[in-house]
C-alpha cells in the first residue's frame, strides 16, 4: 500500500518534504560536528576528570573508530526494519549519550558515552540519505536536497570546532554534549509526522556474520591510518592496515557469496555507483589531508590562539553553501556530469597549488587556498552522492549511503595518513640537526624547546610550512589525477541512469 502522504513516481516534492528535509538536516549537522567539537574542550576535560594520555586518545578518537566501523551495519539494517525506525531509534541513542557524555564523572564514563554517540551517529547518517532518497523521487529536486545534505555535512565539521571553543569559553566542557538534546528532541517529535517510513519488502534474513567481518575490515585500517598520522610509520600500524585489509576480502568474499549478504553485489552494477564510491572517496583524502596542516599553521606558525584559528577557519566554508548547488544547476541545464566533476577536482587542486605557494606568514592565502580547495571538492561531494544514491535501487538506499559514507572514512584517514607522512618527513629532513629530538617529531615539541634554544622557533615553522607545500604538491597531484580519472569513468555515466523510483511498499507503519 503506498503511503497517501509520501511523493508517489514521477510526482514533485511539496512542502512536507522540504520541511522534512529540514528537520533531517539537524541529525546530520550534530553527527558531523561531533567529529570536531571536541577540539577545545579537551584540555576542560582533562583538567576535570584527569584522563590518562591513553584515555584522552580514546575520549577523542572512539567516537571516529564506532561511527565507521558500524555505518554499512547500520544502512543495512535500516533496509530492514525501515529508516525511520532506525533513525529515531539512533536520536534517542545519541541524545541519551550526549546527557551520559555531558555529566560525566571519570573518563571511563566518557569514553563509554563517546563510544554509544558513535552508535547513534552510525545509524543516522545512512539513515537521512536513505530517506531523502525515498521521499525526493524528481532526480532534479533530489540532486537539490543531496546538494544540501552534503554542505551540512561539510560545514558541521568546521562548526563543530568554533562551537567548542564558543562553550567551553563560557560554560562547562559538558555544554558540547548538552546542545544535541533540543535537535533530538524536535527529530523525535516531528519525525513521525513528516518522515514517510521505507524498507526493503523482501530483504531475506539479516547477515549477521558479516557484522564483526564488517568491523574487522573497517577498524584496523582506520586505526592503522591515524596512528600513521600522529606517530610516523611503524610496523605496528602496518600489521593493523594489512590485517583490515584481509578481513576486507573476506568480507567482500561474503557479500559475493551470501544468500542474502548485507551489501548487496547488484549496487556496483548500477551505472556509475562504482566510480561515484571511488571518487567520492578521493575528494574525503583531499578534503582532510589539507586540515591537517592548516589547523596548525594557523595556530602554531601565526600564532592564533586556539578560538582565532577556528573562527578565521570558518571563512572557507563560506562559498560551500553555494558551491553544490551551482553545481546541481550546471548538470540540470544540460552540461555533462563528467565536467563538472572534472572541474571539481581540477579546481581542488588548485587549491592545494595555492596553498604550496604559501609562505610562514600566507594567512590570507591559506585561507583562499582552503575555501578554493573546499569550494572543488562539495562540488565532487554532492554529485558523486546524487550519482550513487540515485543509481541505486531504492530498497538497497541505506547501504548504498552506508557504502558512500564508509569510503569518506576511509578517505579522510588514508589523506591525513599520506600527506601527513610527506610533510613530517619534509619537516624533519628540514630541522637542525643540533634541533633536540622532540622539536625534531612535531612542530609542537619545537615551539615548546624555544624558550631554551634561540631560534628554533623560526626554523621550526620555516619547516612545518616546507612540510606544508611538499604535501600540497603531492595534493594536487592526486586531485589532478582523479580529474582524469572522472573525465574517463563518467564520460559514458547518462544523466538519466537512474533505477525505478519509489518502491509500492511505503506505508505509514512501514508494512
Amino acid at each position: 500500500m503506498t503511503n497517501p502522504t509520501s511523493t508517489s513516481a514521477g510526482s514533485r516534492a511539496g512542502r512536507r518534504e522540504w520541511t522534512a528535509l529540514a528537520v533531517l538536516m539537524l541529525p546530520l549537522l550534530l553527527v558531523s560536528m561531533d567529529v570536531s567539537v571536541l577540539y577545545f574542550a579537551i584540555p576542560a576535560i582533562g583538567a576535570d576528570l584527569e584522563p590518562s594520555g591513553t584515555q584522552q586518545l580514546w575520549i577523542f578518537d572512539i567516537y571516529a573508530f564506532v561511527l565507521a566501523g558500524l555505518l554499512m551495519t547500520m544502512g543495512s539494517l535500516g533496509d530492514r526494519i525501515g529508516r525511520r525506525r532506525l533513525l529515531l531509534g539512533g536520536a534517542v541513542a545519541f541524545g541519551a549519550a550526549s546527557l551520559l557524555a555531558a555529566y560525566a564523572n571519570s573518563a571511563e564514563t566518557l569514553i563509554a558515552a563517546r563510544a554509544i554517540l558513535g552508535i547513534g551517529g552510525a545509524t543516522l547518517m545512512p539513515s537521512t540519505m536513505a530517506l531523502i532518497r525515498t521521499m525526493f523521487v524528481d532526480p532534479a529536486q533530489r540532486a537539490k536536497a543531496i546538494g544540501m545534505w552534503s554542505g551540512v555535512m561539510t560545514a558541521g565539521i568546521a562548526l563543530g570546532s568554533v562551537m567548542s571553543g564558543v562553550l567551553v569559553e563560557y560554560f562547562w566542557w559538558g555544554s558540547v554534549f548538552l546542545v544535541n538534546l533540543p535537535a533530538m528532541v524536535l527529530l523525535l517529535i516531528l519525525g513521525p509526522v513528516l518522515l514517510p517510513e521505507s524498507r526493503d519488502p523482501a530483504p531475506g534474513r539479516f547477515d549477521w556474520p558479516s557484522v564483526p567481518l564488517s568491523m574487522a575490515a573497517v577498524l584496523p585500517v582506520i586505526y592503522g591510518l591515524k596512528e600513521l598520522t600522529s606517530d610516523g610509520w611503524n610496523v605496528r600500524y602496518v600489521l593493523s592496515i594489512t590485517v583490515g585489509l584481509l578481513f576486507a576480502a573476506l568480507f567482500v568474499h561474503r557479500q559475493r557469496t551470501a544468500a542474502s549478504p548485507m551489501i548487496s553485489p547488484a549496487l556496483f552494477r548500477g551505472p556509475g555507483f562504482a566510480p561515484a564510491v571511488v571518487l567520492n572517496m578521493i575528494s574525503a583524502f583531499g578534503m582532510l589531508g589539507s586540515a591537517f596542516f592548516t589547523t596548525q599553521y594557523l595556530q602554531s606558525v601565526l600564532g592564533k590562539s586556539a578560538l582565532e584559528a577556528a573562527l578565521w577557519g570558518l571563512l572557507p566554508s563560506v562559498p560551500i553553501g553555494l558551491v553544490a548547488p551551482l553545481a546541481t544547476a550546471l548538470v540540470q541545464r544540460g552540461v555533462g556530469r563528467a565536467h563538472v566533476v572534472t572541474a571539481g577536482f581540477a579546481i581542488g587542486a588548485a587549491g592545494y597549488g595555492m596553498l604550496a605557494l604559501a609562505g610562514t606568514d600566507s594567512m590570507w592565502l591559506v585561507l583562499a587556498a582552503c575555501g578554493v580547495l573546499a569550494s572543488g571538492i562539495v562540488m565532487v561531494i554532492s554529485q558523486m552522492t546524487d550519482l550513487a544514491i540515485g543509481t541505486a535501487p531504492v530498497e538497497h538506499a541505506g547501504s548504498a549511503s552506508s557504502l558512500l559514507e564508509t569510503g569518506t572514512e576511509f578517505g579522510g584517514a588514508l589523506g591525513m595518513a599520506v600527506l601527513g607522512s610527506i610533510g613530517t618527513a619534509i619537516y624533519r629532513h628540514d630541522m637542525p640537526s643540533s634541533a633536540p629530538e622532540a622539536a625534531k617529531e612535531t612542530l609542537g615539541g619545537a615551539l615548546a624547546a624555544a624558550e631554551h634554544v634561540p631560534g628554533l622557533a623560526t626554523a621550526a615553522r620555516e619547516a612545518f610550512t616546507s612540510g606544508m607545500q611538499g604535501a600540497a604538491i603531492a595534493g594536487t597531484v592526486v586531485l589532478a589525477g582523479a580529474a582524469v580519472l572522472a573525465a574517463v569513468a563518467l564520460r559514458k555515466v547518462r544523466p538519466d541512469s537512474r533505477t525505478p523510483d519509489e518502491p509500492s511498499h511505503l506505508s505509514p507503519s512501514g508494512v
